[in-house]
């Protein structure tokens, strides 16, 4: 398996079917094939999420920093299968599970995303992701993600 030292958000956006205002990976630092994958979400008051989600006190929703290790996972299969998303199939989640959140992800925070695959059976592909900001764990979660050619 090779190793990748990083992607910047070009090559993001060639592996990843999201777009804005949906994209959550802003560059991959590094990534092992078949194994792991270290990404940045710079977190940018300017988010559109953040006037609606406690204008007061804006802090990114738990469920989109989970979005966010998704992403990052998502890559690390398209480049681990050296394949790019197309119109003909769909990369969904099947399952979040023992989700943790351990403290708020505010603007300014450089949000970086941990993914490993865990296994990868009957098409279906199983990661453990951590989500830190200031080597402090923010998030954590096992996720579920199959891809699906659309008829």
């Amino acid at each position: 398996m090779t190793t990748n030292n990083s992607m910047d958000i070009n090559q993001i956006l060639e592996h990843l079917p999201h777009r804005y205002p949906f994209v959550l990976v802003d560059k991959v630092l590094s990534m092992k094939l078949g194994k792991k994958i270290t990404a940045i979400k710079n977190v940018s008051v300017n988010e559109p999420f953040f006037p609606g989600h406690f204008p007061n006190y804006p802090v990114m929703p738990g469920v989109l920093v989970v979005e966010a290790m998704a992403q990052a996972a998502a890559i690390l299969s398209f480049k681990t299968m050296n394949r790019k998303p197309d119109e003909n199939s769909m990369y969904y989640f099947v399952g979040i599970d023992n989700a943790r959140f351990k403290r708020p992800v505010i603007p300014g925070d450089q949000l970086f995303l941990y993914v490993t695959i865990e296994r990868m059976l009957k098409g279906i592909w199983k990661y453990k992701g951590t989500a830190k900001v200031n080597e402090q764990v923010v998030a954590e979660a096992e996720m579920m993600c199959i891809l699906k050619e659309i008829a």
